[in-house]
């Protein structure tokens, strides 16, 4: 009799190798997923850390195209203040592709060829605008967007009379004065500084349709369309 040789895998053997894989991978996932999640949040942190001071000079200064829309900075910080409580009229930012051969309202243009050398043909530049404002070119920048993008929440820091302690409020269309006055606009408002807490959300997709109809719903509930916010900043603006 010809002894023959035995090759392949049994039914059982394969079916045994699939369920140790299949439990390998679920305790990989089970251990490593969270934390892959983690880092993530983190990186994003560290890039809207860096926004951080983008935001601090749009809201004390006014780009061409918001001259005659508004007075002063201190009008256009107002307004963004006292506006940011609803999704419609909340604050975008993010890193754009910047055409260093052209400028466009004081800045450069956005670069959306798909090539071009970083240094030469664009420049990585931030960009803050506005959900809803007309004519801030917000559609033509995030065509050009490099990273992840960002929305800010801003709440007025109130003093609270028992404790002495601040408390992030949503504005609600006013702004109270240190007296407990109530101003919808910056004329009506009588102190020199608006103390507000800047709450920074991760944007689920850098496009401008989501932008358009995700966030344009008008809800003021931030947390549920965009999840917690990455991290919070005290901020103030003056006149």
């Amino acid at each position: 009799m010809n002894k023959q040789s035995r090759s392949g895998f049994t039914l059982m053997e394969v079916l045994l190798a699939i369920t140790v894989v299949a439990v390998l991978l679920t305790t990989f996932l089970a251990v490593f997923g969270p934390a892959a999640n983690t880092i993530r949040r983190t990186l994003s942190a560290q890039e809207a850390d860096r926004l951080f001071s983008a935001l601090e000079k749009e809201m004390s200064s006014l780009r061409e195209d918001e001259i005659g829309q508004f007075d002063t900075p201190f009008d256009k910080a107002f307004d963004w203040v006292n506006n940011s409580s609803s999704l419609d009229s909340a604050v975008i930012l993010f890193n754009y592709r910047g055409d260093t051969t052209q400028i466009i309202n004081g800045e450069l243009a956005p670069y959306t060829d798909t090539t071009g050398s970083p240094g030469q043909d664009y420049l990585i530049q931030p960009a803050v605008r506005r959900v809803g404002d007309n004519s801030n070119g917000l559609e033509n920048l995030m065509e050009a967007i490099e990273g992840d993008a960002f929305v800010v929440q801003m709440r007025q820091l109130v003093r609270d009379g028992n404790t002495g302690g601040l408390t992030a409020t949503p504005t609600g269309g006013s702004i109270v004065s240190a007296a407990g006055e109530s101003a919808s606009s910056s004329e009506d408002f009588e102190d020199a500084a608006i103390a507000f807490q800047a709450e920074f959300y991760l944007l689920p997709a850098n496009t401008f349709q989501y932008v358009s109809v995700g966030l344009s719903s008008g809800s003021s509930d931030f947390s549920t369309v965009l999840g917690e916010p990455l991290f919070s900043r005290p901020m103030a603006v003056r006149r």
